[in-house]
């Protein structure tokens, strides 16, 4: 009970209302522009962001061996610019709500795979058999806000 009352998990719960956020605004900017305009635009925003916050904290970008770091955990970039684009396109088709439930049922059923395989460098948490309820009720839950 108490990692719901928790520091990570508070900051996880905002996270996700951003996420919605982001997507809504993301679709809107899609719409008055592009697709394509529009993810690059929330990408420069996004470096420039980010450029600035490593200036800020004076994290020390080249201390690090880049080339010691396994390939794939790269590809968030990449991904990064994917979950843009089809949040853009698929909020105006099927609402926020729908893209949101559709999004975290895709979240939730990729991390329990990557939590009991331990993908990626993940500690390994195996999934006990009291979860798949769990994941059943969320399911029901998912089934019921689809409109």
């Amino acid at each position: 009970m108490t990692k719901f009352i928790s520091l990570p998990f508070l900051v996880a719960t905002i996270s996700g209302i951003a996420m919605a956020i982001q997507g809504t605004l993301n679709s809107s900017l899609s719409q008055k522009t592009s697709l394509f305009v529009a993810t690059l635009l929330v990408h420069v925003i996004g470096t420039l962001v980010a450029i600035i916050a490593v200036l800020a904290w004076r994290s020390p970008l080249l201390k690090y061996n880049w080339v010691s770091v396994p390939w794939y955990l790269y590809l968030g970039g990449i991904l990064s610019v994917l979950i843009v684009g089809l949040v853009a396109i698929s909020i105006p088709k099927i609402g926020v709500c729908n893209a949101t439930t559709a999004i975290i049922i895709g979240q939730v059923s990729m991390a329990v795979l990557i939590d009991h395989f331990g993908w990626f460098g993940m500690s390994r948490l195996t999934w006990a058999p009291s979860q798949f309820l769990g994941i059943a009720l969320f399911a029901a839950g998912a089934k019921l806000l689809f409109r």
